[in-house]
């Protein structure tokens, strides 16, 4: 059965919602019903993304912003807006949001991809965390802003970007490149990956912020042999060889590189009582940024069931730390061997933000004024998101979508996952906390 609520109607016994909670909720259940699937294929994306671009326009626009719409080619659209804070001298703070979410077999859904249904008070659909709740949430708190003439202490900066699960290309990277105008003066943004909590001992709750995120780049694998009949084995054969890399690869770990996302990680969690052996369902996320890793993620070879090809290939995708650019290629090559060819592409750098930037003394406050006993941990997103995009600006970004969750509960494994959900009543503690937060950077 479908909860009634809508309007924002809490669990039983919760606190009632107030007027900005439910704005949010309503907002963010509007924009999951529009279906803005972003497949990669120009040919199968279709007009979501414009039309959910030209909802957050409405509602900004009604709220009394000036807004600007950009669309770089039909269907994919990117909407920003401005808020002019107290302190002139303050670099602009970027909130942003994507608008596309990734595709769905709805046969693998218990209920439906964008119906934005609540069940037991928790919120199902397509974007439910990644993210048209930041989004929602965003929208909400701009409009409420302007229309209760609240005056954050530096200009706002409301981005809500196209593309961001096909790399940005029509979204922010875009934008980036051809309007960098509407980010003037801009130092810093907040978006995804973070804000989530985890369990602590006695009850309490971490909450992690991506301050860095690892470069991308791609590998290519290629082992050359002999061509020959299938009936005739050679000692040559491209395709072994190429086995032998790729299994090698698979096998490899990569050593821990202690950055500074990583330095602050452990001293915050151990300090807070958390044990770096029990980190539970984020032991694999924590651990992709502690290192460089290479994951084999397509292989080609031959055509002919009774001929061994000349060539093989492997595509790796290889995830970079800060500062370990040409290490990973070292290692890479070192672990594959003379006798297997490696090429490179799609260089995008990784990028840090300081871990100790007073705007992270902001989210510790605003998690603290809503979980006393709640603490801010830093830690390397091993991802990528838009954040990469506006650093070529010089904004340095930081994931932090506030939303406390039961002990049990992985917000990270949503991402992307069938019956992609969330609670009620944690998008009602990221209202609160982020509208804190925009207030008071």
């Amino acid at each position: 059965m479908v909860d009634e609520i809508g309007s924002g109607s809490p669990q039983p016994g919760g606190p009632p919602p107030d007027a900005l909670e439910t704005e949010a909720l309503e907002l963010i259940r509007a924009l999951i019903r529009i279906d803005s699937v972003n497949t990669g294929d120009p040919a199968t994306i279709g007009d979501g993304e414009t039309r959910a671009a030209r909802f957050v326009q409405a509602q900004l626009e009604d709220a009394g912003y000036e807004t600007t719409r950009v669309e770089p080619v039909p269907g994919r659209a990117s909407v920003i807006a401005r808020l002019a804070g107290s302190d002139p001298d303050a670099g602009a703070l970027v909130a942003h949001a994507h608008l596309d979410v990734v595709p769905v077999d709805a046969a693998d859904w218990s209920h439906p991809p964008f119906g934005a249904e609540i069940h037991d008070g928790i919120l199902y659909g397509r974007g439910a965390v990644d993210m048209k709740d930041f989004a929602g949430m965003l929208l909400a708190i701009a409009r409420a802003f302007r229309r209760e003439g609240i005056v954050p202490r530096r200009d706002l900066v409301f981005a809500f970007f196209a593309d961001e699960e096909a790399g940005g290309v029509w979204g922010a990277r875009w934008i980036v490149q051809n309007r960098p105008e509407l980010f003037a003066g801009a130092t810093e943004a907040i978006s995804e990956v973070g804000g989530f909590s985890l369990p602590l001992p006695g009850d309490r709750r971490a909450y992690l912020v991506a301050t860095a995120e690892k470069g991308v780049s791609t590998a290519t694998l290629t082992a050359r042999g002999r061509a020959a009949h299938g009936s005739r084995p050679t000692a040559d054969n491209a395709v072994v060889r190429l086995a032998q890399a790729v299994a090698a690869v698979g096998a490899h770990a990569f050593p821990v590189v202690r950055t500074a996302a990583l330095e602050r990680f452990v001293d915050t969690w151990e300090r807070a009582g958390g044990r770096l052996d029990d980190l539970g369902f984020a032991a694999s996320l924590i651990d992709a940024g502690m290192r460089n890793t290479a994951s084999p993620t397509v292989l080609a070879a031959g055509g002919k069931a009774n001929v061994i090809p000349a060539t093989a290939s492997a595509t790796l995708d290889v995830r970079i730390v800060p500062g370990q650019h040409d290490a990973v290629r070292a290692e890479l090559a070192a672990v594959v061997g003379d006798d297997i060819e490696v090429t490179w592409a799609r260089d995008i750098a990784a990028i840090e933000a300081p871990v100790d930037a007073p705007l992270v003394e902001v989210l510790q406050r605003a998690i603290g004024a809503e979980d006393p006993e709640g603490v801010v941990v830093p830690y390397l997103l091993p991802a990528s998101t838009d954040n990469k995009h506006l650093s070529r600006l010089g904004i340095r970004g930081y994931g932090f979508v506030p939303l406390r969750v039961p002990a049990d509960f992985d917000v990270f494994g949503q991402f992307h996952a069938a019956d992609e959900c969330v609670p009620v009543e944690a998008l009602a503690f990221g209202t609160r906390v982020t509208a804190r937060i925009l207030r008071e950077a």
